[in-house]
């Protein structure tokens, strides 16, 4: 048996755990824009990144490490991703730790990550100006989550205390950045959870991609996929205790409270859809028929206009290439059933009914194929004229 606690606090709250969040210029008018994540002890790694082929400099110098490396140290910056920038971005970032660590000589194996616009030189002396600065005794996890923002609305976290039967107590926090460039597959998205459980290094990973196909690979915001997405998991043991069930339910808590903050932070987004899907083939032919729901860019531009046009719902299923029937196939809006087995449930009541619940910030999609036990739920949002103006902009 165990228990878990939300509670309010971050990454800073976690024992060894040390962060902050400084201004380095790279963002206008002083905004924090670098910030890291130290601990004081020795962290077991592990990182799930983006499926996207022209993986950044941060993730390939990262992999440069043996596979079973340990750091204390992450070093993030907004604004400039350090993506398709060659040889010079990985030997760039060589640079600011070779620097860094002679300054701060109880940092081992630093890690980079990096997030903003693509195919820029990394602005390597302002990063390494204020990274020597540095007060590694800092707990300022409110810092650190806005810097590593770019477009995001808001700063995300999220953070649990769990007590097992035994009487010990681990805690798991994890801070994040994502609002754009959301796409099954991960995202535009950088999430660091830090927990000072004692999790063997065999569980981090197994827990760590089992968890991510049902939070960070299910939700979209607008079908793109970036080039530096991260979530990566430090453990640096100190409260000595583990238990796998535990931790991999706190985990899955974590990971699902950053992934639907993201979501509902799309860019210019005013709604959080789920798209649930359940009677299809089997799991797989569900994923698909909920991920590109979550994609349609005619559905969510419906969701936007607030318009229960369940034909679009409908069609989206039919082109995905799932097997399906419309002889089978029931849509819900909330609790409002719209189509039902070839029969149309949708006179002006029942539309006006479907459409109040799209008014609501969050609500869900039912589509139930009638055909065996495959289920799965995708999330997204609605795109609307917000979203055209932010990315129009984006490299100014």
């Amino acid at each position: 048996m165990f228990s878990i606690f939300p509670i309010k606090g971050t990454i800073s709250d976690i024992d060894g755990f040390y962060c902050d969040g400084v201004s380095a210029g790279l963002k206008p008018n002083g905004a924090l824009d670098v910030g890291f994540i130290y601990s004081d002890t020795i962290c077991e790694v592990e990182s799930i990144f983006t499926l996207n082929k022209f993986q950044a400099a941060p993730l390939k110098h990262f992999l440069q490490y043996d596979k079973d490396f340990k750091s204390n140290f992450v070093l993030i910056n907004a604004k400039n991703a350090n993506a398709m920038t060659g040889k010079a971005g990985i030997e760039d970032i060589d640079e600011i730790f070779n620097n860094l660590k002679d300054i701060h000589t109880n940092i081992k194996n630093p890690i980079m990550s990096s997030t903003g616009v693509i195919g820029v030189p990394l602005p390597k002396q302002k990063i390494l100006d204020c990274a020597i600065e540095f007060d590694l005794s800092k707990k300022d996890g409110d810092s650190l989550s806005k810097a590593i923002m770019t477009t995001d609305s808001y700063s995300k976290s999220s953070f649990y205390e769990v007590k097992l039967e035994d009487g010990s107590i681990f805690k798991i926090g994890a801070v994040a950045k994502g609002a754009g460039m959301i796409n099954p597959n991960l995202a535009t998205m950088l999430c660091f959870i830090c927990t000072d459980a004692q999790v063997p290094k065999e569980d981090m990973k197994e827990l760590l991609t089992l968890n991510t196909k049902t939070t960070f690979n299910a939700i979209s915001v607008d079908g793109d996929t970036s080039t530096n997405d991260t979530v990566m998991l430090l453990s640096n043991g100190k409260s000595s205790s583990y238990d796998k069930e535990a931790f991999k339910e706190a985990l899955q808590l974590v990971m699902d409270d950053m992934a639907m903050l993201m979501v509902s932070d799309g860019e210019g987004a005013k709604k959080a859809v789920a798209f649930e899907v359940n009677g299809a083939l089997n799991n797989e032919e569900a994923e698909l028929i909920a991920k590109s729901l979550s994609n349609s860019l005619l559905v969510k531009t419906a969701l936007f206009g607030e318009d229960p046009n369940w034909g679009r719902i409908a069609s989206t299923i039919g082109a995905s290439g799932a097997k399906c029937s419309e002889d089978s196939l029931t849509i819900t809006f909330g609790n409002i059933l719209v189509y039902d087995k070839g029969s149309i449930y949708f006179d002006k009541e029942t539309e006006l009914k479907a459409s109040k619940i799209l008014q609501q910030n969050k609500f869900k999609i039912i589509c139930d194929l009638g055909l065996a036990n495959g289920n799965f739920t995708a999330y997204g949002c609605d795109l609307g004229y917000e979203y055209v103006k932010i990315n129009a902009d984006y490299r100014t």
